[in-house]
């Protein structure tokens, strides 16, 4: 089973690699490919797998990218990247009848089902991070709030990696592995951390519909031989990448807890055993 550790030290090699042998061209082909954050699917997986969760019950399942469940929400029907399908309910189509785009559709899954499922998704964003921001950062409580406004308890996942440093484009283009330097990283990464955490903690099952659960933004150093994650405020502050005195944290938005906190907040919800 894949750690997160070698999951972002394949895709630091993937990358680098690709940057070596193609350029730019051959990076960006890359990472259109989808095998680089496959990585982090299949950490993630791994992460549940060693809390209990039987691996038949993972879909797609672990080592495999295809064969998404597509769910139905309020606004949009939506591949999920990672579902976790309980042992107490089956597949039962129905008919939407509530008001919007889909109403009259059938849901092949059905309303119980579909909120008894636990959904995680995976994002990752190497480069852009400051460009493409806003339009990412809209998309990710959107579609919480397209899955909680239909199905209230339903318990979400956010996986988002963002790097200290970004892969720099002009070099690439060269052949050249390198990054480009940021003289404001404590602030763009405080701007992430305050924004994710703005969305990560949804404890009730009546309001907040536009909150995950749980939320883990995986913050990495690709610029060092061996990525570093950084796991704890304490770690970013040690290595000048935020200010002693910042207000944002990501102590509660870590990838070793990520897991554990999502399978209690769905066993308080629904249960224990329902994943064995």
């Amino acid at each position: 089973m894949l750690t997160i550790q070698e999951a972002v030290n394949q895709i630091k090699y993937l990358i680098e690699d690709a940057i070596v042998r193609g350029g730019i061209e051959r990076k960006n082909n890359l990472i259109r490919s989808q095998t680089p954050i496959c990585k982090l699917h299949d950490a993630a997986k791994a992460a549940f797998i060693a809390n209990g969760v039987n691996p038949n019950l993972i879909a797609p399942a672990y080592g495999k990218h295809t064969g998404e469940q597509k769910l139905a929400g309020f606004f949009k029907r939506k591949d999920q990247d990672i579902c976790f399908m309980p042992n107490n309910y089956q597949m039962h189509e129905e008919i939407l009848d509530f008001d919007g785009i889909l109403k009259g559709q059938k849901d092949p899954f059905g309303y119980q089902l579909t909120e008894h499922i636990l959904s995680v998704n995976v994002r990752s964003q190497l480069s852009s991070t400051a460009k493409n921001f806003d339009t990412l950062y809209e998309r990710t409580f959107a579609e919480a709030l397209n899955l909680h406004l239909r199905c209230p308890e339903m318990v979400l996942g956010e996986f988002y990696m963002i790097p200290v440093y970004e892969y720099d484009d002009t070099l690439a283009k060269n052949n050249i592995v390198g990054f480009k330097r940021n003289t404001n990283i404590s602030k763009h990464l405080e701007k992430y951390i305050y924004s994710f955490n703005a969305v990560n903690g949804r404890n009730t099952t009546v309001g907040e519909e536009y909150k995950y659960e749980r939320v883990c933004l995986l913050i990495v150093d690709f610029n060092q031989p061996t990525p570093k994650i950084y796991n704890t405020n304490a770690e970013l502050i040690a290595d000048r990448l935020l200010p002693a005195d910042t207000t944002a944290s990501i102590d509660n938005m870590s990838f070793p807890n990520f897991a554990t906190e999502l399978i209690r907040i769905y066993e308080q919800r629904f249960g224990t055993g329902r994943f064995i």
